[in-house]
């Protein structure tokens, strides 16, 4: 066992503050790394110490795990926990962490870089009899033999995907033969730029498709729980914007079976801390299939939090210190739902253009037991092009899902942000929907309900 009294973050924003939380409570210390950007950002204020690690551009700062770890020894941090995003998936960081004689709050290196590898993953997963959706074979840049012939096995439309991406980057839709191979080399050119690795696969498109994950915690020895799932198939642009635990709408021998699954891949894996386990479920077939496992804290992991009480940041620091008990499987979800949904500074109405800018006056509605907030702004804060625009996050609960939507929408009216543009209308409308209020959820459902024009006028 290591105790733990001194953790640095290596993030920032809302997530930052986030850890930040349970660390104060657990009487650990908290260092913040932040760029010339952030200097006076929120999480560099809640933290105990700070240490400036670069220029703005998050690859000369926020992805400099060498400046991080230097960072860590300086202030005697013992361990590094990595949020979610930056580097939090990055194998290379998490052992040199680890040589740097830090703990890393996370699954080993091994693993991190297993699941991270999409195609790797998948025959992972099939070996652990998770389903898998029919692909291709690997397709690395400039080597492309065979891929019409898989192409035309699989069927179209098909989507191309980025082996190393993630979060809804590096994927196109393909509908046609003849358009296959321009896709392909754009999709990797796009990957090498972003991930450093241009290799693609491609897999079948799955027109009804519901994107539902399982959050799981495993021991490290070859016992994992899940806490339930939550469904994330609100998105645009493939990436979440709403997420409620438990998904709506699922027969309880299709949640069971999704547990079971995401139980087993971690478990065969001998997966230590907290992971999501990701499925697309084809509402045409009634299938679902591994789509990937993300190997880190998500999102939407207050989701979870609000309907078990679990904190899953505290279980990630207990288990990597070696003073977390392996914990029992929750018989059944708890009678509560929970809903959250993320804030953006960005423009609906230009496909969600990000929107930049400072924000002047913020007024939240009052937390309680029925509703959080995870943010990390304050009056006079700026969102700055150089990182991801998300201002905050909502999360209601109740007693029931009519009930968690009631209390979300009551809250978002009560939000106000002035100085930059948002989605709260946009959201607002979303949560109206009757599609939505009735669970009929797919990661279409924006675009079905919700034409460009009509959000144009929101």
């Amino acid at each position: 066992m290591s105790q733990i009294t001194k953790l640095l973050i290596a993030n920032r924003g809302e997530i930052a503050c986030r850890i930040m939380s349970t660390c104060q409570r657990m009487d650990i210390a908290t260092i913040a790394v932040h760029s010339e950007a952030d200097a006076g950002a929120a999480h560099v204020a809640a933290a105990d110490e700070a240490v400036s690690i670069g220029p703005p551009p998050a690859p000369q700062s926020y992805l400099r795990g060498d400046r991080i770890i230097d960072a860590a020894k300086a202030t005697g941090a013992q361990a590094i926990h990595p949020g979610y995003g930056f580097l939090a998936e990055s194998p290379d960081f998490a052992r040199s962490v680890l040589e740097a004689g830090l703990i890393w709050i996370g699954p080993s290196p091994e693993i991190i870089a297993s699941m991270g590898d999409k195609d790797r993953a998948r025959a992972i997963a099939q070996d652990a009899g998770v389903p898998i959706l029919p692909g291709s074979p690997r397709f690395p840049v400039d080597q492309l033999d065979g891929l019409d012939e898989a192409a035309t096995a699989i069927g179209f439309p098909l989507l191309v995907k980025a082996a190393c991406g993630g979060g809804g980057i590096g994927m196109r839709r393909v509908d046609r033969l003849k358009d296959l191979k321009g896709v392909v080399t754009a999709t990797q050119s796009m990957a090498e730029r972003s991930f450093g690795d241009g290799t693609i696969y491609l897999e079948r498109f799955v027109a009804r498709a519901r994107h539902v994950e399982v959050q799981v915690f495993g021991f490290g020895d070859g016992r994992a729980v899940h806490l339930f799932d939550r469904d994330c198939s609100v998105q645009r642009r493939y990436q979440k914007i709403i997420e409620e635990a438990p998904a709506p709408a699922l027969s309880e021998a299709l949640r069971e079976a999704m547990q079971a699954a995401a139980v087993s891949l971690a478990e065969t894996v001998r997966y230590a801390g907290a992971g999501t386990v990701e499925f697309i479920y084809d509402v045409d077939r009634g299938e679902f299939h591994f789509l990937e496992m993300n190997t880190r804290i998500q999102v939407e992991h207050p989701a979870t939090e609000m309907i078990t009480g679990v904190d899953l940041i505290e279980w990630q620091i207990r288990q990597a210190a070696g003073m977390l008990d392996a914990a029992g499987q929750l018989a059944q979800a708890p009678a509560r739902h929970a809903i959250e949904l993320r804030i953006y500074a960005e423009r609906p109405e230009k496909n969600f253009l990000p929107a930049p800018g400072t924000i002047s006056k913020i007024n939240w509605p009052s937390e309680d037991d029925s509703l959080r907030i995870d943010h990390a702004v304050r009056d006079g804060d700026s969102i700055t092009p150089f990182y991801d625009p998300m201002i905050a996050k909502l999360i209601a609960r109740g007693p029931d899902r009519a009930s968690a939507i009631a209390r979300l929408s009551a809250a978002l009216a009560e939000t106000r942000i002035e100085g930059v543009p948002t989605n709260i209308a946009f959201l607002a409308s979303v949560l109206e929907t009757p599609e939505f209020r009735d669970g009929e959820l797919s990661t279409d459902l924006i675009a079905r309900i919700i034409p460009p024009k009509k959000i144009a006028g929101l």
